[in-house]
């Protein structure tokens, strides 16, 4: 176990690392054709409009690529990442790495020979897409380098941990529904919605509306509702639109578990995963369906087990044919 862990630190943490080397090495070897402040912000033409000390761009390199590596650490060792997705955790650190240090370095050779204030020459903004293709092909080695240590195995039963029913009489109906609203969600709102006034009021409406709509739609879904009836598993929010309908005609069977939210769905809000997607709002537990396509749809949601029990009684009784 020691082992394996060493192998997934060491794996996360490389990229950071050579990178953190790499850019050290050159500001050594360039450091007598510098100039004293150093041109590090560039305007959309690429024009030099901000500039700082050599000094406090080393202090700056450091810690920033030390802190990302750590966190990269953190998350590949304690994160309960599995599979597929730790895999991908590990080529999405390689692909950050060499994005940032390409960047990195590129701003220390616009440097090299300049005038005292500014660049000879700009930041040309080729520098990005050569930083995103870096990125590319370093998150594609990631991907392959991850494959020498053996990825952390899904701690999920293979199927939902509870598939009990609720028993109804013949001609009876039934439904169930509870709310799931997280409390993060009106905060992110009124944040949001602050932003976006404060920016257009004293920068541009240009980037304050997008904001404020933004904030406007989370508020419609900030919190959702769960509805289980003959049309299916519903995720609604504050209007009829938008909302989730999983109809029963899609179902296999439905339980009720446990799930992560960072480590199986990568977060929180609506997800999309290759195998399962979901509204996640929280860790917890969830309504978990198991679909006629292979994939999960997940709810998470207090009570689950009786949403889940009633899913499984609609479908046994549409089977039925009743």
């Amino acid at each position: 176990m020691k082992s394996k862990n060493l192998g997934r630190v060491t794996l996360a943490a490389l990229p950071f690392v050579l990178v953190l080397l790499i850019d050290l090495t050159l500001c050594a070897v360039i450091a007598d054709r510098l100039p004293d402040r150093l041109a590090v912000h560039f305007d959309a033409g690429g024009s030099a409009n901000g500039h700082t000390g050599f000094t406090a761009y080393l202090l700056y390199t450091l810690p920033s690529l030390l802190v990302l590596g750590a966190l990269w650490v953190f998350i590949a060792v304690r994160g309960r990442l599995h599979g597929r997705a730790h895999r991908w955790f590990i080529g999405g650190g390689f692909a950050v790495a060499a994005f940032l240090g390409y960047l990195l370095i590129a701003v220390l050779f616009v440097n090299v020979d300049a005038p005292e204030g500014g660049s000879a020459d700009g930041f040309p903004l080729r520098h990005i897409a050569v930083a995103l293709g870096a990125a590319a092909l370093a998150g594609a080695l990631g991907l392959l380098l991850s494959r020498l240590v053996p990825a952390p195995e899904d701690p999920r039963d293979p199927g939902p941990a509870t598939r009990d029913r609720i028993v109804l009489a013949d001609g009876e109906v039934a439904a169930w529904g509870r709310g799931i609203g997280a409390w993060w969600a009106p905060v992110a709102v009124l944040v949001l919605l602050a932003a976006g006034v404060t920016v257009g009021g004293a920068q541009s409406w240009f980037i304050g509306v997008p904001l404020i709509l933004l904030a406007l739609a989370m508020g419609t879904f900030c919190r959702p509702h769960v509805t289980v009836d003959r049309r299916g598993l519903t995720v609604s929010g504050l209007l009829p639109r938008p909302r989730v309908r999983v109809p029963l005609e899609r179902m296999e069977v439905a339980g009720s578990r446990p799930v992560d939210a960072l480590a199986e769905y990568g977060g929180w809000g609506y997800r999309i995963r290759p195998e399962r997607s979901g509204v996640i709002t929280r860790s917890g537990e969830a309504i978990v369906v198991s679909l006629t396509s292979g994939r999960e749809f997940a709810v998470t949601v207090g009570d689950s087990a009786t949403g889940a029990a009633l899913l499984n009684t609609l479908l046994d009784r549409q089977r039925a044919g009743g």
